[in-house]
């Protein structure tokens, strides 16, 4: 058994890696903050089931559109309520998505330190040097 499959280890990669995934489409919503008719995605965060080892399906909302190759969570479009939506049709609201992306950064590094410490004890107990 290797350290990366015990169930907390495995959580927080899990968590790493739909942090990754999310600030992706973070992006790709302030890429196209002027894009007409664009509307703004996020990531369902995954349940405790999926972080143990269930896999999530990527739900589209077009037959039209192309799959995430390494994501891990269903896009959805966002459910805010939306203040401004342009006359093209744009409802991406910079501020919300910067407000999002700095959220989803200081998630990312919480869950990397508590990785880096769960390795670290684990060491520890089988005998080697923790960091």
């Amino acid at each position: 058994m290797a350290i990366t499959d015990l169930p907390l280890v495995s959580m927080l990669k899990s968590k790493l890696h739909w942090h990754q995934a999310r600030q992706k489409v973070l992006a790709e919503n302030v890429a196209n903050a002027n894009t007409p008719g664009f509307k703004p995605m996020d990531l369902k965060e995954p349940g405790l089931a999926a972080a143990l080892g269930g896999t999530l399906p990527l739900e589209r909302t077009s037959p039209l559109h192309i799959g995430f190759g390494d994501a891990s969570g269903a896009v959805e479009a966002a459910k805010a309520a939306r203040f401004e939506t342009r006359p093209s049709g744009n409802a991406v609201s910079l501020e919300d998505e910067m407000l999002k992306v700095a959220s989803n950064q200081s998630d990312y590094q919480l869950a990397t330190s508590l990785y880096q410490k769960s390795l670290s004890m684990l060491r520890t107990a089988v005998g080697g040097r923790g960091i």
